[in-house]
This record gives C-alpha cells, structure tokens and sequence, in this order.
C-alpha cells in the first residue's frame, strides 16, 4: 500500500494530538478571564487578606487597567509569533513545541500566586509568549506530518483544541468564580503543558524539517513511522523533490535511475562535493522576514497569508464576543447571561466539530467562502436587530455568526499557513503571519469599544464591508489545498504567477 493513499494512522494521529495539547492551552488562556474576571479584580474586599494570609482576596484594577491586563497576553503573542520563526528554524518543531511550554507553566503559576496587579500582567504576557509562539510551531508541525487525505482534518484539530479550552475554561470558571479560588482557573495551565512537555518527546520530528536540514535518513525514518506498513518512496521523493529540486530527489532518493542503489544515498553535501548534483540544486537555506519579499514567487504566497490573518482578526469575531455580553443583559437576567455566554462558546465548539468533518470533504475554499458570506450576512442583521430592537434577532445573530466564523474563518488561515508555503520559507511567513494575527487581536481588543461606545451597534457595518472584501478576495485570490500534496501546493503559485 502506497503511503498517499493512506488517511489516519494511529500514531501519526497521535502525535498531532499531543502537538495540538498546546493549542487546548492557548485557548484556556483565551478562556479563563471570562467569568471569573470580576471577582480578580472588583471583588468585596478588595486587597485585603481575608480569605488567605498569604494573598489578597483580590487584584483590585479599574476598567481599563483589567481590559488592558486580560488582552496583555496578546503583546506576548506578537512577541511570541515574531521571533517564533527563527526558534523553529533553529531548534525544530518538535523542540520548540516542548519548550514553549515553559512560558504556560511559569505564566500560570504566576497568575495563581499574584500579590498585586503587575505580577498577573506579567503572567499574561508570559502565557501570551507561548500562545504566539504555539501558534506557529502547532500548525507548523500539524501540516508537514500529516497524510494528504487527511491534512485539512488534522489541521483543523489545531482550532478544535482551542475551543476545547476555552469551553472548559468558561465551564470550570463557574465553580471557581469565589474568593480565593478564581487563583486556581488561572494556573490550571500548567496541566496540560507539563503534560506536553513530556508527552511530546515520544513524538518524532517533522520529516520535512529533517530534509530541510540535509537529515536525510533520520527525515525517512521519521516519515516510515508516521506511515507504518506502507510504502513512502513516492511520498519522500516528492518531499525532497519540493525542497532539493528532481535531480537531487533522484539521487538521494534513487528512484527513477536502475544505476543508483540505495547505498548510495549519501549525504546531500557528498552529493554536491562527488559533483552528481549541481549546488544550485543544494538544500535552500532559510528565508527570513526581508527575503521571503523579495522572492516573486515567496512574496506572493507571503501576502496571500497575511491577508487571510488580517481578516481573521478584522472580521470582528472578538468584537462580537465583546458585544455578546451587551446583548445577553439585553434579554436575560445577569445571572443567565453568564450560561449565555457559555452557550455560545458551545455554538463555536459545535461549528468547530463541522469544520473538522466537511474540511477534507467539501475542500478549504468552499468552507471559507460559505464562513466569509455568512458573517457578512449576520453583521447586517446584527445592525437591524440593533436598529429596532430585536433581542431575538441579536441573539440569534450573535449564534449565526459564531457559527460561521468557527467553520471556516477562524481554522482555515492557520492552516493554509503551512499548507501553502515551501518549508525553506514556511518559518518567516509563519512569523510575520502570526506576529501580524497577534497585532490585530489586541489592535480590535482596544480600538472596539471606543468605536463602539460611539456608534453602537452600527460598527457591525465595519465588519460586515470586511466580511464582503474578504469574500471577494478568498473566490479570486485563494487556491484549493485539499487533496495536494504540499510541495504541488507551491508549483501550482509558480505556474499561475
């Protein structure tokens, strides 16, 4: 059996699991400020130790310093996602994603142990590093193991994985929104990272990292395992025919020539030295942030990726969620408002399991245009229920658009990131994308409820003009992924360039 025709081999599924461990913490890191968030900072009595000798019962903040305290961990994720390319790059993708645990259990425990303000924005900041940080190296990793038949549901596991956590999140905040135990919701973390940073050394490597870095055999041994019982010769050919060029792959992988035999798939360097293969040919060296603009072909994909990260951010989903609030105490009482908001977070892991069963069925394009129409469609209505009234409306609106967003805009640019570009690139434009993601998130975080403050529900026409953009841009612009290998990926933006 060949390994493309293969789907979902065990181990191959559970090294995507334990990789995705870390999207699940970035999402309670996303999550954990929600319902606990009064009682952290506007509790009865305030810095007073009444609960607890050793901490305040509470880190009493105004509005502003706690908006600015909950979105600290998105200046960590711009950080995080800028300099996360070259890690990678450096150390790998399987070491980068045990190590950017770190940044979760310090962060956590911080938050849990906080005396006064300034130790639980560090603590944000400190989880806001590994939330960038996983933010590339989990899609990353996803996409370069994964089979091609399966890549789209694999790499969906990467946005599941934080609904997951935000859900529980939000769940487990109900029983622990008291005095002293919100501490608790904010360093419970650190579980599921220690679990990771253990866990994920019993994952291998990325084969195609170990080509990109001429470990050539070590890069075999890798794939074999993530696709056991089959033959991988046509899969690894094409995988270092996409990175080293066809003569190199004939050489080193000695398909496509009677003459070479296998003890002759030496080192890519010995290649070039013994003169069977030009150095043009050689293993590309890694493009940083200034080259991947300068290359026509890399250019084009890199703003292709960004494009879609920005309208991630700019198609409102988080302003949305802002406004939720407004809307529930609209139409419930404040204590239903809480299980509201829970059940919207429910809405977005429903929508989620869809996407992860219609993504390599219906293909990445149709979902995102059916995700881009539908949030237009439900910021229009949004503006009407605003105008006249219409609790039901709004509500149902806030769901619908949920629904939309977590089915296509909210996975898909994470996954067309790795999917898209050639590995010797895939490191910058994952950085600039992430860092650029991470930049919008805490540009909506703070510029919305000013806007919103001024023209009330009718800033939903902003994000309604985005939605209809990116729509437009998405049916011309964005290319179908599903079913390609990635390497075909990236000739398919070199032939029509």
């Amino acid at each position: 059996m060949e390994s493309l025709d293969l789907k979902m081999p065990k181990y191959m599924v559970y090294c995507v699991v334990v990789a995705c461990l870390g999207s699940f913490s970035n999402g309670w890191v996303i999550g954990s400020a929600n319902v606990p968030g009064e009682v952290t900072h506007a509790c009865e009595n305030g810095s007073a130790h009444v609960s607890s000798g050793a901490f305040p019962d509470c880190l009493p903040m105004n509005t502003s310093l706690w908006g600015f305290a909950v979105s600290a961990f998105c200046v960590g994720g711009l950080i995080g996602g800028l300099f996360g390319g070259s890690i990678q790059t450096k150390f790998g993708r399987k070491k980068t994603i045990i190590f950017n645990n770190l940044g979760w259990i310090l962060g956590g425990l911080l938050q849990g142990v906080a005396v006064n303000p300034a130790m639980f924005i560090v603590g944000r900041i400190l989880c806001g590093l590994s939330c960038g940080l996983g933010s590339l190296a989990t899609p990353t990793y996803v996409g370069e193991i994964s089979t091609i038949k399966a890549r789209g549901t694999m790499g969906t596991c990467n946005q599941f994985a934080i609904v997951i956590g935000i859900l529980l999140a939000s769940v487990v905040g109900l029983p622990l929104a008291s005095v002293p135990l919100w501490r608790i919701n904010y360093a419970l973390v650190a579980i599921p990272a220690i679990a990771q940073f253990f866990l994920m050394s019993g994952c291998v490597e990325s084969p195609r990292y170990l080509v990109s870095i001429n470990r050539i055999e070590e890069a075999k041994e890798s794939l074999q395992r993530l696709r056991p019982n089959t033959n991988i010769d046509k899969e690894f050919f094409g995988m270092v025919e996409g990175q080293l060029g066809t003569a190199a792959a004939r050489v080193i992988t000695g398909m496509d020539s009677a003459s070479i035999n296998k003890d002759d798939a030496k080192s890519f360097d010995d290649q070039i030295e013994d003169g069977v293969v030009t150095g043009e040919e050689g293993v590309r060296e890694s493009m940083n942030m200034i080259q991947i603009f300068k290359d026509p072909l890399i250019r084009r994909i890199a703003l292709t990726v960004l494009a879609l990260h920005v309208i991630q951010q700019l198609i409102g989903m988080n302003a949305v969620m802002y406004y939720s609030t407004t809307i529930f105490n609209m139409s419930f009482s404040a204590e239903m408002s809480k299980y509201m908001a829970i059940v919207t977070t429910v809405v977005n892991f429903a929508s989620t399991v869809l996407s992860l069963i219609l993504i390599d069925r219906m293909g990445r394009r149709p979902l995102l245009l059916i995700a881009e129409a539908g949030a237009c469609l439900f910021s229009v209505l949004l503006i009407i229920g605003y105008v006249y009234n219409l609790g039901a409306l709004l509500v149902v609106s806030v769901f619908g658009y949920v629904l939309s967003f977590a089915i296509g805009v909210g996975p898909i640019p994470w996954m067309l990131t790795s999917e898209v570009t050639p590995v010797y690139a895939s490191s910058a434009v994952g950085a600039i994308a992430t860092a650029m993601n991470w930049a919008m998130n805490f540009l909506i975080g703070q510029c919305f409820p000013i806007v919103f403050e001024g023209i009330k529900g009718y800033s939903f026409a902003i994000f309604a003009g985005v939605a209809a953009l990116a729509f437009a841009f998405t049916y011309l612009k964005v290319p179908e992924t599903k079913g390609r290998s990635l390497e075909d990926i990236v000739k398919g933006f070199e032939k029509s360039s």
